[in-house]
């Protein structure tokens, strides 16, 4: 199968936006930059394109212009081994941002994000359906995660 390689739309601040993940994010690069020519539609010399990795993930971010923009219909999910982790990624990302809730942000680029703790779908697939049921209720009414928060819904606490 071909490598799937999202592409991020920005109107001006793909280089920006490429070099601030790969500053929150370890083993993460910049691996190409290409520039419009003459031929435009943006002056020529400014960035077209930026080709980068995200823990070996390739994303290509595009400053195409302003016509389109993110929503909450395509977001990002971190799966965090634990809470320092969603405490991290949720600082980082959230940094001139917006929180939203149940885990969700937007960065200071509008992109969307979901910091979700690993215990988060170990809780969501117990065998005892109540135990998962509060576990969806405490997550509810969050907006950061917190593992011992939903660890002690789930027990009944």
């Amino acid at each position: 199968m071909p490598r799937i390689t999202p592409n991020l739309w920005f109107d001006t601040q793909a280089k920006d936006a490429a070099e601030f993940y790969v500053s929150v994010f370890p083993h993460s690069r910049v691996t190409q930059v290409s520039y419009y020519g003459e031929a435009g539609p943006r002056p020529a010399g400014t960035v077209l394109t930026v080709d980068f990795e995200l823990d070996g993930q390739p994303y290509t971010a595009i400053n195409g212009g302003p016509e389109f923009t993110f929503d909450e219909a395509i977001s990002l999910l971190i799966n965090c081994a634990d809470q320092s982790e969603v405490d991290y990624y949720w600082d980082a990302l959230g940094k001139g941002g917006r929180t939203g809730p149940c885990g969700w942000l937007k960065d200071r680029y509008g992109l969307s994000w979901q910091v979700v703790p690993d215990a988060l779908g170990e809780l969501m697939a117990d065998p005892d359906p109540a135990r998962a049921q509060r576990a969806l209720q405490a997550m509810l009414g969050m907006e950061k995660l917190d593992v011992e928060a939903l660890r002690a819904a789930a027990d009944g606490g």
